[in-house]
């Protein structure tokens, strides 16, 4: 990298930002331009100072870190990475991702921590990952709250499971997933299943946080349980997840230690099971996962989708399956969902 990467931190712990700082300028390629210690102030500084990236902390005085996300996205948009204390927090979490955050990391061990330097790789990757999104393809998730108990004959539980809607994302993809979700048919005969890169301890949470806004009933997949149609499931990838068959032979779920490549081993799990009525769905992302588990949903005369990379927030994880002819459909983020339907209904 010839040119440094410009870091705005905001925090209102002293502490907090000179131990940010120290940490991100220990990295040759990157320069911390500014410290702000409110969102008010931080916003003020992004507008004079232009960084690449900022660092944002949540709980802060004056203006947090969820209305300043509102401020910056409308009146100077920069890759934002969340930096708080309160990741344990899934509605903050869903908040955050909703409004249109890169990331998402955990302050180790609180704001007065004294162990921030054992998280320092991660999370300068994370920021060098921000500074190289497009930018352009992030946009703030539109939602309403919805009222499941009326017509709960349409939402979930009262058709057949015919389908599994396999999908798979990384960095960034909770934003993109989110929306999809909003866009598709609870009453589809599927249910949906999705591996995206978050926190196994904030799940549950950001689970609950979710199905207030979708018709689909939001669960964290979890081991043994029986997939059931109009139920959108949620798991880490930094755990294995697998879908097998119980004693009964209804498919289910299998957790495992974290695996290298999470998404292929969970789409040829899918595969296996619901052969030509698997769905695979790729979303924003990098690396390059996910891509063999699609050859295998093929193989099985499966269906396999991928957001176009042009309209994707890190578009490593489709190109790569896309140049690999592993791709039944390209569709722009917009189109995701009726391509999604066109294949079940």
């Amino acid at each position: 990298m010839n040119k440094k990467l410009k870091v705005l931190v905001v925090d209102d712990a002293t502490f907090m930002t000179k131990a940010i700082s120290d940490l991100l300028e220990s990295d040759p390629d990157i320069e911390v331009i500014g410290v702000a210690n409110n969102g008010l102030e931080g916003l003020e500084k992004i507008k004079e100072l232009k960084p690449d990236v900022i660092t944002l902390d949540i709980d802060m005085p004056i203006m947090d870190g969820l209305q300043a996300v509102r401020h910056i996205m409308i009146e100077s948009p920069v890759p934002i990475v969340v930096l708080s204390s309160l990741f344990s927090d899934g509605s903050i979490t869903f908040e955050a991702l909703r409004l249109g955050v890169v990331d998402f990391v955990a302050k180790p061990s609180g704001a007065i921590s004294s162990d921030i330097h054992t998280a320092k790789q991660h999370i300068v990757d994370r920021i060098k990952l921000a500074s190289e999104v497009n930018f352009q393809n992030i946009r703030r998730v539109r939602v309403n709250k919805q009222k499941k108990d009326e017509g709960l004959a349409d939402l979930y539980g009262f058709h057949p499971l015919d389908y599994i809607i396999a999908i798979g994302t990384s960095l960034t993809g909770p934003n993109t997933f989110i929306r999809l979700m909003t866009r598709i048919s609870a009453g589809l005969p599927a249910a949906a299943v999705i591996l995206l890169e978050i926190s196994p301890k904030i799940l549950a949470a950001f689970a609950e946080k979710f199905n207030e806004f979708v018709h689909w009933k939001i669960e964290v997949a979890r081991q043994g349980t029986v997939l059931e149609q109009g139920v959108c499931y949620i798991q880490s990838n930094m755990s294995s997840l697998t879908v097998g068959l119980n004693e009964n032979g209804d498919p289910c779920f299998q957790l495992g230690e974290r695996v290298e490549k999470p998404l292929d081993t969970f789409f040829k799990s899918a595969a296996e099971v619901f052969r030509e009525n698997t769905v695979g769905v790729l979303l924003t992302g990098y690396g390059d996962d996910g891509s063999d588990g699609f050859a295998v949903i093929r193989e099985k005369s499966g269906k396999t989708i991928a957001q176009s990379a042009d309209t994707c927030v890190y578009p490593n994880l489709t190109d790569t399956a896309i140049k690999r002819k592993r791709v039944d459909v390209v569709a722009e983020e917009a189109q995701l969902a009726d391509a999604i339907e066109s294949v079940i209904r």
